[in-house]
């Protein structure tokens, strides 16, 4: 590694956006070291994968205490209680921490979403969900404890749906439901009521373009950004994109039968949850602030149906 070189840990950084992540940081000239479950060998000089369970204290800090990395991307996904022991160990050994919460917080307030739109957390009167450490909640939580410390060397980015070659969404149901459907010529039930709700999904490739230019960007420290396209479309008509792409045929079911369906011990707890507090709310997001920070414009995003096309082929 070259004396000038900058040293980037990424946690779980084999995931979805983490394969692209990965390759952007590399071709902008870091040298990158990541922590993941996936068992994966390196080729490349400036690469270095350790497989490893990234949430052991043990494994962790003789990580972060002797790898002297000027950045930390993190994707590892934390309970509020975990974080809150965890939080001052990577801020402390790192110039720039990029934490990784979601645009999940956002309340069904304010349309287009603004990076100052209310929060579930802030303002929802759900007294079981407010009770539980839910993923909206959670992210909420942990943002506001980064934001309450003393620490500056933060930057809380909130991705929209994020679709990859790992994976494909269509409302709450993920790739291995979605394409083994296709695969397997049967059908997909949905829930109708998200039938015509607007949705925001973002491509890994150009989340990763965007999170790549948020590191060590001034402009970036100590804030909360979605991190997104400005594209949006109903449910429906992300459904007929996966027919025309991998022949996907979908029925739009009633609500609590496809709660029941895809979580029959507790349809009422998360599985309610994602759906009514967000795939049920018209997600159009404002990406100005992503975009100005980054120095790009919408047009340099792709658009969703090129991407998913490209995915999938």
């Amino acid at each position: 590694m070259e004396n000038n070189q900058k040293k980037i840990l990424v946690l779980g950084g084999t995931g979805a956006m983490g394969v692209y992540l990965v390759p952007e940081l590399l071709r902008i000239g870091y040298h990158v070291d990541v922590v993941s479950l996936d068992d994966i060998k390196s080729d490349n000089p400036n690469l270095t994968y350790t497989v490893n369970n990234a949430r052991d204290e043990n494994v962790i800090r003789p990580i972060l205490e002797n790898g002297g990395y000027d950045g930390i991307v993190d994707f590892m996904i934390y309970s509020t209680e975990l974080f809150t022991k965890r939080y001052k160990l990577l801020l402390d050994n790192t110039k720039h921490y990029i934490y990784l919460s979601s645009y999940r917080v956002y309340a069904d307030e304010q349309h287009p979403i603004t990076e100052s739109a209310p929060r579930l957390l802030d303002v929802s009167d759900d007294t079981e969900m407010l009770e539980t450490d839910t993923y909206a909640l959670a992210k909420a939580r942990q943002e506001d404890i980064l934001s309450a410390s003393s620490y500056k060397n933060w930057t809380a980015i909130r991705p929209a749906i994020t679709f990859s070659k790992r994976r494909y969404q269509l409302v709450t149901m993920e790739a291995n439901t979605v394409v083994v459907r296709a695969r397997e010529g049967k059908k997909l039930l949905l829930p109708a009521p998200a039938r015509y709700v607007q949705a925001t999904m973002t491509w890994a490739g150009d989340m990763a373009k965007m999170i790549s230019r948020l590191l060590f960007n001034p402009e970036a420290y100590c804030e909360r950004i979605t991190v997104s396209t400005a594209e949006h479309h109903t449910w429906d008509e992300v459904a007929s994109y996966y027919k025309e792409l991998i022949g996907l045929e979908v029925e739009w079911i009633d609500e609590m039968e496809y709660l029941r369906m895809v979580n029959p011990d507790h349809p009422m707890r998360d599985a309610r949850w994602q759906l009514e507090y967000d795939r049920m709310y018209d997600r159009i997001v404002d990406n100005s602030k992503v975009l100005r920070i980054c120095g790009m414009k919408q047009s340099d995003l792709t658009p969703i149906h090129d991407a998913l096309k490209a995915e999938f082929e």
